[in-house]
């Protein structure tokens, strides 16, 4: 039987992409958010890529004017996670991986640097190697926005390991790349692959809490119960308010005859997230360790 997908409340979607007020009144008036939730992961994917493109200065009626129009040209299109949008110069346009265009009326953009070109072509010829038509930075980006647009379907996953593979061999550095490959490894059952992957976040960037929750998450699904417990503390060293890391370490606590320990990550947890679902569970467990 199927997986069922999913579903993100509000304020679930508020605190996983870190949407300050000013943000979340934008997105609603993009109609990218509202107050009833039941958001997919690939939702999640849309909201982010709209906050990219006003990070990167587009306007509020500048993306609604380009969605509405890629949605009256392909009426079952998901454009912020079927196609690329960029901001060059005043304009917000689509991009494929063969051209550019203006979305609002067709008309493709001829991007060309002829110096550039020129110079690239020289150094071909004097060293005998082809250069890469991005600058690695680039690259490194445009193969990260292209896995987050697959890794929230199990039939892309694959597709989306290989592109953050790419990520990471143009920018080592790229921790956020090499933590979300671990989860995709992780997600496989490939545990020596996500371990290795989840590592490299912390070496790359040593307060990468997510990395630490997922290496404890990791051990967690192996038995390996004081391991786990060492990187959930770690997770919540770097990042006190991690309210998942709470959890999750009174929980494998717990397991691990600690109800004491536990008792107080999940108090924690309750100061943190006192209305979700989750906080019932959290409750339910505390009631058990006050009652011993």
């Amino acid at each position: 039987m199927a997986q069922a997908e999913r579903i993100f409340g509000l304020r679930e979607v508020t605190r996983v992409l870190g949407l300050t007020a000013k943000r979340a009144a934008q997105l609603r008036r993009l109609g990218l958010l509202n107050a009833a939730g039941g958001y997919t992961f690939r939702d999640l994917v849309t909201i982010r890529m709209a906050g990219a493109l006003l990070d990167s200065g587009a306007t509020v009626r500048q993306i609604r004017q380009s969605l509405e129009a890629l949605r009256r040209q392909d009426p079952g299109r998901s454009p912020l996670t079927e196609m690329r949008l960029v901001v060059e110069g005043q304009r917000v346009l689509a991009q494929t991986d063969r051209v550019k265009f203006d979305p609002r009326t067709g008309q493709m953009v001829l991007a060309l640097d002829v110096g550039v070109l020129e110079k690239a072509a020289a150094a071909t010829l004097t060293t005998g190697l082809v250069r890469p038509l991005a600058p690695p930075p680039a690259q490194a980006e445009m193969w990260f926005e292209r896995a987050a647009q697959w890794d929230g379907d199990p039939a892309h996953w694959e597709d989306a390991i290989e592109a953050y593979e790419k990520v990471v061999a143009v920018d080592p550095e790229y921790a956020a790349a090499w933590n979300n490959l671990g989860l995709l490894h992780h997600r496989m059952g490939h545990y020596a692959e996500a371990q290795d992957a989840y590592e490299a976040a912390l070496r790359t960037d040593p307060i990468c809490a997510e990395a630490a929750y997922n290496l404890g998450s990791l051990f967690e699904d192996l038995g390996e119960l004081p391991a786990s417990i060492r990187h959930y503390r770690r997770a919540i060293e770097l990042s006190p308010d991690y309210a998942d890391a709470h959890f999750n370490l009174a929980g494998v606590l717990g397991k691990s005859g600690r109800p004491r320990e536990a008792g107080e990550h999940w108090r924690r947890y309750l100061q943190l997230d006192s209305a979700s679902p989750w906080a019932r569970i959290a409750r339910s467990h505390l009631e058990g360790v006050e009652d011993e």
